[in-house]
């Protein structure tokens, strides 16, 4: 080795010296932060938020989950959706506003895309047939026709304003009501990923009724573990037995499914997904729908669309959709089988 080269090594020495034992601090006090967990009661479901932070931010959470609520909630008589469907469709200049819009765009595009497998007006339907806040008989035949007249996403549309407002929804039967319960869990989760996510948190795991995101690494320094139920018939939400885990991590998961909602008349069952086509309860080979991608609202969307469209349905959406990934389980004869997209092979396990 000639004296130059030694010259530079020596010299390199305490910089890389200095790397090393500054990466080993970093880690070291990255390890030392601890996890903080944060659960409650939103949009009629649990959360259950888990972060990597040295502050409890239980507080700014609740307040984002609020802000969503009061945007998307049909259950808040004060929420934007309430006054779109009751009111004057004004949308006004305000977080909430924003919020209701943003979801009403990506809705409409979704349904769009799966050619109204996902609509945001199929409400009145689910209502007639037992499953919303309005639980009576089963609808006749006429009783669903008549529905169907003001049930379709082509039915509202947006049209922006220049005042203080951000735009009204037009609709062309004022029987018409949005419902955003499809998506509404999702946009939370990544409204509270957000949150996080600006604090400059890297290890999170954000949770409400289901949905999913994860980023980084769990307290047990490894990437996130999701269940996936399996499906079996459970209205009373009391069986926890897990189908598979998923291994993933920096991505968004939502998962719908027939068999916690449902219920038995005349010796026939009758699944909570309405088609919003036919105006009755879907009859697909298809029992779940978990989605994965970047955002969680869009993965919602999507589960419930595959579970109106079906296994092929949903495989012809895949296809022309690379950054989805999905877990479908299905029904063949009588058994149950899974397919899964093949860029999730690595995160399948037990």
């Amino acid at each position: 080795m000639d004296s130059t080269r030694k010259k530079k090594l020596i010299w390199q020495l305490p910089f890389l010296t200095l790397l090393i034992v500054g990466t080993v601090f970093i880690i070291r006090q990255q390890r030392s932060i601890p996890y903080q967990h944060s659960q409650g009661f939103i949009f009629g479901t649990t959360y259950s938020i888990t972060y990597q932070y040295d502050e409890d931010l239980k507080a700014e959470i609740e307040d984002k989950l609020k802000q969503v609520d009061a945007a998307l909630s049909m259950f808040n008589e004060k929420s934007v959706i309430t006054r779109v469907n009751t009111g004057d469709g004004i949308i006004p200049d305000s977080e909430t506003g924003r919020m209701f819009l943003d979801v009403f765009q990506l809705g409409m595009n979704i349904s769009k895309d799966t050619d109204g497998a996902f609509d945001m007006t199929v409400a009145p339907l689910v209502n007639a047939w037992g499953f919303g806040f309005k639980n009576g008989q089963m609808p006749t035949s006429e009783q669903v026709d008549s529905i169907r007249q003001f049930v379709g996403y082509q039915k509202v549309k947006f049209e922006e304003a220049r005042d203080r407002r951000l735009g009204v929804i037009e609709k062309q039967d004022a029987r018409t009501m949005l419902d955003c319960s499809a998506i509404a869990k999702g946009y939370g989760v990544d409204a509270v990923a957000k949150v996080l996510a600006d604090k400059g948190i890297k290890n999170y795991l954000v949770e409400i009724g289901g949905e999913v995101v994860t980023c980084g690494i769990s307290e047990k320094r490894l990437p996130w573990k999701i269940g996936v139920t399996k499906p079996t018939d459970d209205s009373l939400h009391v069986s926890g037995e897990l189908q598979t885990v998923l291994n993933i991590t920096d991505k968004a998961m939502a998962t719908s499914g027939n068999y916690r909602n449902f219920y038995y008349k005349n010796g026939r069952k009758y699944a909570h997904t309405i088609d919003p086509k036919t105006g009755h309860p879907v009859q697909h080979n298809i029992l779940s729908a978990t989605v994965l991608c970047d955002r969680c609202a869009i993965a919602d969307a999507y589960a419930t669309a595959f579970m109106v469209m079906g296994f092929e349905g949903a495989r012809r959406i895949l296809d022309k959709h690379p950054e989805l990934m999905a877990y479908l389980i299905y029904d063949d004869k009588g058994e149950n089988k899974v397919w899964y997209s093949p860029s999730l092979k690595d995160a399948v396990g037990q």
